[in-house]
């Protein structure tokens, strides 16, 4: 079954899952990591498919949306690209329901070029080019991932005039695909992408190189009350979702 075909096969397992529906309809407005982007969008069109609820999606680096929660944003629904930041808001008093992990992430070193990376992507790592993008470790936790790898490595000082850094993952993507950088340590999620203009070639970090980039969701103090956030988090543990969070390269309990 293609890439698509199992997508699809999914989505239809959902409706399923989540009933009865409530009778009144609402809105929760989603703070997502950007690594989960692209999965988030599949799932937002199959929970709003199954109930009469709706999602708002903002999407940036976990670090500055935390900052933003912090500082007063309405986001009912946060889903980090760790586990640092929503223990933070519970241990703040800023939640209304106990952290869950939806998703562990893993590496991968990722070229646009489909001749660059072979099964060694250490000695991609080693040969000659310009720039290596990775995301920016002070805000994204797939940088810090990043990090560690090169550091077990014994590349990181190595290649220190090489790195450039995005904001958060999907700006260190961007970085890659447009050329601006020949490789570089992104989300598993965005090499096997369907949605790359070039499949490119990658490498899957191995996972011992850095500590487990668990991600986990938390309702926000100002989720209380709304159904369609209740709604989602129950949805987010639900098979259906879990089995398209697999799809794109994440490892699921």
């Amino acid at each position: 079954m293609t890439f698509k075909g199992r997508i699809t096969h999914l989505c239809c397992a959902l409706a399923l899952v989540i009933a009865p529906q409530l009778s009144m309809a609402e809105t929760a407005l989603v703070a997502v990591a950007t690594n989960f982007s692209e999965v988030i969008d599949v799932l937002k069109a199959d929970f709003e498919a199954a109930t009469e609820h709706r999602l708002t999606i903002i999407t940036g680096s976990t670090g500055k949306l935390y900052a933003q929660i912090v500082n007063g944003a309405p986001f009912d629904v946060f889903l980090a690209a760790d586990q640092a930041r929503p223990e933070r808001l519970v241990k703040e008093s800023r939640t209304i329901d106990i952290q869950f992990t939806f998703a562990t992430g893993q590496l991968a070193l990722w070229s646009a070029d489909a001749d660059r990376i072979g099964e060694n992507g250490l000695q991609a790592l080693t040969e000659r080019y310009r720039r290596l993008a990775i995301a920016n470790p002070q805000l994204a936790p797939y940088g810090v991932a990043a990090k560690e790898a090169l550091s077990a490595l014994g590349l990181m000082e190595k290649l220190q005039d090489r790195i450039v850094m995005g904001e958060n993952i999907g700006q260190t993507h961007a970085l890659i695909a447009s050329g601006n950088a020949e490789l570089g340590i992104v989300a598993l999620a965005y090499a096997i992408s369907p949605r790359n203009d070039s499949a490119g070639s990658y490498w899957i970090v191995p996972s011992e190189l850095y500590a487990p980039i668990h991600q986990d969701a938390v309702r926000t103090l100002h989720a209380e009350g709304n159904g369609a956030a209740s709604a989602f988090m129950a949805y987010l543990q639900s098979d259906p979702a879990k089995e398209i969070i697999r799809a794109y390269g994440y490892e699921v309990e």
